[in-house]
């Protein structure tokens, strides 16, 4: 099985490492006090929060801060297909989100959850933001575990770890929220932010994209990226004509959206695990 994280731990046998998008990013659009928007941000808090206790509770374990092995990020709920495909073991999906490979890994992934967080919580309300982030995280590696199975007569399996699926999943439900004509902030300055949200996007998937064509020593999952990403934007669809509106009526918009997509990502699932069992 060919192994891949976000960052490069050292191998244990040879194999490479991919992940679910690490990366120094570019620095995504940071947002500004700003009338109509809401600027506590107790769910953007709580999502840095376990993220950093994760990969706290990981150095207090013995794993390395900088270099972790394959094998540790496994332990810790890395994703990977065979242990999803064969194992059963499903919550890797979810899991993986909030475990980093390294210091430098997590600081850049913590960095891009919480400006864009921020924004999106103004937005979406705090359940809103987690489970949109729960979604597109899982959403990401489930694409992973399709596209590298790592299993007989599949292509090779990656080990994917990391937040950035779910970050690009935030960006792409504000791509989509942003255009709403009913948010309460002028015209110009959602155009402004929406421009940042789809600079930083697709900025980000040209470094991806550059890493496959200039065999680059960082390699980076790219699939977890995009699945995330059209997660977000999937769930962006029905919320867009509600936001700004009355809340019962964008919380109602809200429940379809998430609920449908627990119902999509179920049926994905069975149908990926069917196909390659």
């Amino acid at each position: 099985m060919q192994s891949q994280p976000e960052i490069l731990p050292p191998l244990e046998s040879g194999e490479p490492l991919r992940g679910a998008g690490f990366e120094p990013y570019p620095q995504p659009p940071r947002r500004r006090r700003r009338a109509g928007l809401r600027t506590a941000a107790p769910a953007t808090w709580f999502l840095v929060g376990v993220n950093c206790l994760v990969y706290l509770l990981m150095i207090a374990s013995g794993v390395s801060p900088t270099s972790p092995t394959v094998s540790q990020l496994l332990r810790w709920g890395a994703n990977s297909g065979p242990y999803v495909l064969l194992g059963g073991q499903w919550w890797r999906l979810l899991t993986a989100a909030f475990v980093h490979a390294g210091i430098i890994h997590i600081a850049t992934n913590m960095w891009c959850l919480w400006n864009l967080g921020l924004l999106g919580e103004s937005l979406l309300g705090g359940m809103g933001t987690i489970a949109v982030y729960i979604l597109t995280g899982i959403s990401g590696n489930l694409l992973s575990v399709a596209l590298h199975p790592g299993v007989a007569g599949g292509p090779p399996g990656v080990v994917g770890v990391g937040a950035s699926g779910a970050v690009f999943g935030l960006a792409g439900v504000l791509i989509l929220l942003l255009k709403s004509p009913l948010l309460p902030v002028p015209a110009s300055e959602l155009r402004q932010l929406r421009r940042s949200v789809i600079y930083f996007a697709l900025l980000n998937f040209l470094i991806g994209a550059s890493t496959l064509l200039f065999r680059s020593p960082i390699q980076i999952d790219n699939m977890a990226h995009l699945g995330g990403f059209l997660c977000g934007m999937a769930v962006g669809v029905p919320l867009v004509p509600r936001i700004g509106a009355p809340r019962s009526r964008f919380i109602l918009r809200q429940w379809v959206a998430f609920g449908g997509m627990i119902v999509l990502l179920l049926v994905c699932a069975f149908g990926i695990a069917s196909f390659w069992r």
